[in-house]
């Protein structure tokens, strides 16, 4: 790995998405959109607004950036793009962590975004300091880009590509504990949830919003999240091919 090239591929995804306007649009500006949304849906019980709130600031940013990097980095791949940038001097791993550090800059404006209306316009209540919201908000924007990564290299397709959202989000959606506590899943579920990230991701939320910070429970649930991104990023680079079959 060399820095100097993840910087490289860095600048040069972030070049991109500048020209882009409507997917910077949607990174940025859908998840504030889709949480005030809920808001309205539940304009007059602000309690279970509060009560699902949080959550959905760990669920709709790693759905949004797993669909726009998964489709990304398989156009990359099928328009040969990405043959010819290994041309050069440049690993696997270089490639995407410089993916992951582009998409991470916009999901610290994107959590900037959500975050502040979520807590100062919709008036969701929280016990937890607002910068670790923040700061798990980007780690689960953080998480949806190396999925993304990682499913892009199953796909042959973009439409396939957008396939894969289905296929590795929505269990993770309906078994994270969003709809139903985990500790409420038949044991089964509750086993499958266990080994999930978006679980650990919703976990982490609920707790600095509960008022357990880092330091009370949430870190751990932070921490995990972390192993779940680093991992991701080593088996996308493992598995990672050229070009399309």
């Amino acid at each position: 790995m060399t820095p100097r090239v993840t910087f490289a591929v860095a600048a040069r995804v972030l070049a991109q998405l500048r020209r882009d306007h409507r997917t910077v649009a949607m990174l940025v500006v859908l998840p504030a959109l889709l949480v005030s949304l809920m808001w309205w849906m539940f304009a007059d019980s602000p309690a279970t607004f509060d009560r699902v709130g949080g959550p959905l600031l760990a669920v709709f940013p790693a759905i949004i950036m797993f669909i726009v990097t998964s489709v990304a980095t398989l156009r990359e791949r099928s328009t040969g793009t990405l043959a010819r940038l290994f041309t050069m001097p440049m690993g696997k791993l270089d490639f995407l962590l410089g993916y992951a550090l582009a998409f991470a800059l916009i999901a610290v404006v994107q959590a900037a975004v959500v975050v502040s209306i979520s807590l100062y316009a919709l008036d969701l209540d929280i016990r937890g300091a607002a910068w670790q919201l923040g700061v798990v908000a980007v780690l689960d924007g953080v998480l949806g880009t190396a999925l993304g990564l990682f499913a892009s290299a199953f796909a042959a397709t973009e439409f396939q590509a957008v396939q894969m959202m289905p296929a590795v989000m929505i269990p993770q959606i309906l078994l994270c504990g969003l709809l139903v506590p985990r500790d409420q899943l038949p044991g089964v579920l509750r086993a499958v949830s266990d080994v999930l990230p978006l679980s650990y991701a919703v976990d982490a939320v609920a707790g600095v919003a509960a008022g357990n910070g880092f330091g009370a429970g949430a870190g751990v649930d932070a921490l995990v999240v972390t192993a779940f991104i680093v991992a991701a990023l080593g088996l996308g680079a493992a598995t990672l091919r050229r070009r399309t079959a």
